[in-house]
């Protein structure tokens, strides 16, 4: 068995597909149903597409707890803006399946691993950032002037504070800084990344989650 079969048949197996999935894919992609029939170059171009779908060779990427990471082209932005929400208080699931489920009823595609094309993960990451706009307020976009506001983890983390101190404006930030500051060790604003950012999402929606946990 050529390298190239043997990637094939190993690919079906960690995509789940299953026989007659597997044929039409194949058949879809070079016309020919069976990998044993196929030119290598057919073959290659099999695996471009499995690739593309999140099928390595490596071993799979597990997180801390031993559970698999979700795979896919655009599974990163997707599951960010998930625990962006999450921390927000509008998801009330974290778990990769239920992210999945939202997913599969924005484009009727079964999982992130088969987001493919821009087209359809541009319908469920816009759906997500529209329902994050409209239940938190967070501006995509907008930097309102200010500059430590360009990134995505910023906004979300301002719209938290807001949630978390009601009557927070930008002009008088009381508490936020001093806030972000002791989550982070930095204490200019403009001096966070992405990576900072995160843990104050973090530590702002454990905050989200404590206070829901004590309304009636």
């Amino acid at each position: 068995m050529s390298s190239s079969l043997a990637a094939i048949h190993v690919a079906k197996k960690k995509l789940g597909l299953d026989d007659d999935t597997y044929r039409a894919k194949l058949e879809r992609i070079t016309g020919k149903p069976s990998a044993k029939d196929m030119t290598e170059a057919e073959r290659e171009k099999v695996l471009t597409v499995f690739r593309n779908e999140g099928f390595t060779k490596t071993p799979t990427a597990r997180r801390i707890d031993g559970r698999q990471k979700l795979t896919g082209k655009y599974a990163k932005k997707l599951q960010a803006l998930w625990i962006a929400a999450w921390n927000l208080g509008i998801v009330r699931d974290r778990d990769d399946k239920a992210l999945i489920a939202f997913v599969k009823r924005q484009t009727g595609i079964d999982h992130t691993r088969f987001l493919v094309y821009a087209e359809d993960a541009k319908r469920s990451i816009e759906a997500l950032k529209s329902w994050i706009a409209r239940q938190a307020g967070v501006s995509y976009g907008n930097t309102n002037g200010y500059d430590w506001l360009a990134a995505d983890g910023a906004k979300v983390a301002w719209a938290q504070w807001k949630i978390l101190t009601p009557g927070a404006g930008l002009i008088v930030r009381k508490g936020f800084d001093s806030e972000v500051a002791k989550l982070t060790g930095k204490s200019m604003l403009q001096e966070l990344t992405a990576a900072d950012w995160q843990i104050v999402m973090n530590g702002f929606g454990r905050q989200i989650r404590n206070l829901e946990a004590t309304k009636p």
